[in-house]
């Protein structure tokens, strides 16, 4: 029998709370009402934290969680900053900038995964990757409270993805030096 800790399985409460980002992100562009967009930001944000503290209190990870989580927190914040885009709430430099990390990190794993001495390198979860996207996700109700606050709330999210975009590309550098 395998440890909680070991199972590599979909069925956790985690990876169920995980995945429905997936379902709000899919709402999130149907929904046209200011109050209800906010609550459903207000969920994402909550099911974020769930999903991690969940687990660690039920010693419930996996490989499968590790994978989720990031994707439904990009699959989400992809889907509203797309939303707002179209809706005329930012502009497309403002939409790049906020994207700007994701699309590094993309960029990283097809290069990471290409290039010999860097196959043997794994992707973890950083502290300035967690502190990207937990301001993407506070970044998304202030644009959406007020429109005033997209300038400065995309600068902020400019910023910590130029940190964890020179931060992650550290810690590949330094992987390649030790395989």
């Amino acid at each position: 029998m395998l440890r909680p800790m070991e199972r590599d399985t979909l069925a956790t409460l985690p990876n169920a709370i995980s995945l429905s980002r997936l379902f709000l992100a899919a709402l999130f562009p149907a929904v046209h009402d200011h109050d209800v967009r906010l609550l459903i930001l207000a969920a994402v944000g909550l099911t974020d934290f769930l999903d991690g503290w969940l687990a660690r209190r039920r010693h419930q990870f996996s490989r499968m969680g590790a994978l989720i989580d990031p994707f439904a927190d990009r699959i989400f914040i992809l889907v509203a900053i797309c939303t707002l885009l179209l809706e005329g709430d930012v502009t497309t430099v403002q939409y790049f900038v906020f994207i700007l990390r994701d699309i590094a990190t993309a960029a990283a794993f097809v290069v990471a995964k290409s290039v010999a001495s860097l196959r043997s390198a794994t992707f973890k979860a950083r502290f300035s990757g967690k502190l990207a996207t937990v301001l993407q996700l506070v970044a998304l109700p202030a644009i959406v409270i007020d429109a005033r606050a997209t300038a400065w709330a995309v600068s902020v999210v400019g910023a910590a993805a130029v940190v964890s975009i020179a931060d992650y590309s550290i810690a590949l550098w330094r992987a390649r030096e030790r395989a």
